[in-house]
């Protein structure tokens, strides 16, 4: 009897402030588990360009774009297009070399005359290296390195030697745009 007497407990408003505190601290950490176990779980696309040049022979009027392109992500890539200066490439101008053992330090050179024919050979890292003709979208696995020159790409003339253009590179998840100068090549 005694102790329904008692007077002394919790008012009505600490425990709200209890259950509210405890269910909001719940919350917090099955958001952050499921977050941990997402990233964690997920792999990411990630690509680096680099090296990148748009050039234009001022004596055989032709032009030519290259960039070496690092697979640094955790999943294999499409590329489903390239484009120089907003203009898609035909992908029989695109010409491909893929590596998982060489590392691409020197900067890449143009080729002395214009690319043609199915397999192409281009000096990279001082060593003659076979090029193929891209005919639809090219993959790229995860810690791959792929080097592409593309043969005249619409829209670089020689009024265009000096300005900055934009190199992208469309995969089905993101696109890579990065920018250099038109260089004059002779």
């Amino acid at each position: 009897m005694r102790l329904l007497r008692n007077k002394r407990g919790l008012s009505v408003v600490v425990t709200t402030l209890i259950i509210l505190v405890v269910s909001v601290l719940l919350a917090t950490v099955v958001t952050f588990y499921a977050i941990n176990v997402t990233t964690t779980r997920v792999q990411e696309e990630s690509l680096h360009l680099t090296k990148q040049h748009v050039w234009f022979n001022t004596t055989g009027s032709w032009a030519q774009a290259a960039t070496v392109i690092i697979n640094a992500g955790g999943k294999d890539v499409v590329f489903d297009k390239i484009s120089v200066r907003g203009q898609e490439c035909a992908w029989g101008n695109v010409y491909y070399w893929r590596t998982n053992n060489v590392t691409i330090s020197d900067d890449l050179e143009i080729t002395r005359t214009n690319i043609t024919g199915a397999n192409v050979d281009i000096t990279i890292q001082g060593a003659t290296r076979t090029f193929q003709q891209a005919q639809d979208d090219l993959t790229l696995k995860s810690g791959w390195t792929i080097v592409i020159y593309v043969m005249n790409p619409d829209s670089i003339a020689l009024n265009d030697v000096g300005l900055t253009v934009g190199i992208t590179v469309f995969t089905s998840n993101a696109q890579y745009y990065k920018e250099t100068n038109v260089e004059a090549a002779q």
